[in-house]
């Protein structure tokens, strides 16, 4: 069997029971469950949400996306080996401290497989939250062109690029399209300020303006506990993004959760801690896979400019990657998640299959 075998490049066509169509994005797909099926599992798991919620099974592959677009290696390589795995793995151990330690819940209820999680439904609030600890990135690109202020909060001179910050700045945008909001522009992952959420707290889809602070809190001391805990590792957890939903309990109460993924090298920048100490850049986080395409293409300003998306498009579509570049990758996700969680991430012959026997024998999802 070869590599390009254990890589799980579609998971879309699983024959999971729904009624619904499959929502495919660019790394996951969500497979809602019926009415029946969601109702069923509640009570046999006795999961603590509200007995009608909503239910589905929501399952990762190894596909690799980078400048808002999927990316293939050569040899069929549809994906990238143990990136799936990687990463539910590292956002499962994230969630499990963030629980202990008495943070907020998240949208999973169970994880059948190192590939899939059940999840409830969540209300999304409409905000990407954006934790910054250094300077770096388009943050340093804005800045180093003159800009002193990102989402409303004022920066000092003389930083210089990668550089700790003063403290943790939150820099929000927007989750999708907005309309009617004063000046924020109708276009998706704009900037915004504090005072934009607080003042249109009900078009962000929080239920009440405290909740604007919530979110923050669960923002500072989810950044800050995974912070101290890859400090621990010789890490450097350099910026990530969060996202919030709302859920009701099992007690008709409704409450703000941890939802999507965390702490992930998709979702974040991680540094390796003695180079940095060194004054060199050394990624474990998917930054190093777009620096590798900016390197690779001779013509890098089509990754950066989103005039060209047609272009890029093509790029991505017409050109098979080096393995090099692949299997680089595939190093990064897999090291970073084995240290993080202190265990051995295998690749899996047939994860298809694996699904789809485990959902049909355990929970009764698979339709005949």
């Amino acid at each position: 069997m070869s590599l390009a075998d254990k890589v799980l490049a579609v998971n879309n066509d699983l024959p999971i029971r729904t009624d619904q169509p499959v929502h495919s994005g660019k790394v996951r797909s969500v497979y809602w469950l019926t009415e029946e099926d969601s109702a069923r599992l509640i009570a046999e798991r006795n999961y603590n949400v509200a007995a009608d919620a909503p239910l589905a099974i929501m399952v990762i592959s190894d596909r690799i996306s980078a400048f808002e677009c999927i990316w293939q290696g050569e040899g069929g390589m549809k994906g990238v080996p143990g990136k799936g795995a990687a990463l539910n793995a590292i956002s499962n151990h994230w969630f499990k401290l963030f629980r202990e330690q008495g943070l907020a819940e998240s949208h999973i209820l169970e994880i059948p497989h190192p590939f899939v999680w059940i999840v409830q439904k969540a209300r999304p609030v409409m905000v990407e939250a954006i934790a910054r600890q250094y300077i770096t990135g388009s943050m340093w690109r804005a800045y180093a062109k003159g800009e002193r202020e990102f989402c409303g909060i004022a920066i000092s001179d003389g930083l210089q690029k990668d550089q700790k910050l003063p403290e943790l700045l939150i820099t929000p945008s927007t989750k999708g399209v907005l309309k009617g909001i004063p000046g924020v522009p109708e276009q998706d992952d704009v900037n915004i300020t504090r005072k934009d959420i607080v003042d249109n707290f009900d078009a962000f889809k929080f239920q009440s303006v405290d909740d604007v602070a919530v979110y923050e809190r669960l923002l500072s001391e989810g950044f800050e506990l995974i912070s101290d805990a890859l400090e621990a590792l010789d890490q450097v957890f350099v910026d990530t993004k969060f996202e919030f939903g709302y859920v009701t309990g099992r007690d008709g109460n409704e409450k703000l959760i941890y939802m999507d993924e965390v702490g992930t090298p998709d979702s974040s920048r991680i540094w390796d801690g003695s180079g940095y100490r060194d004054g060199k850049v050394v990624e474990n986080s998917k930054e190093g896979f777009r620096q590798a395409l900016l390197n690779h293409f001779p013509e890098p300003d089509i990754l950066l400019d989103k005039n060209r998306m047609d272009e890029r498009n093509a790029l991505a579509e017409d050109n098979e990657l080096p393995q090099s570049i692949i299997m680089a990758v595939s190093k990064t996700y897999i090291n970073i998640a084995e240290k993080i969680t202190g265990e051995k991430i295998v690749l899996s012959d047939n994860p298809k299959l694996e699904i789809i026997e485990i959902l049909r024998d355990e929970f009764g999802l698979i339709s005949d």
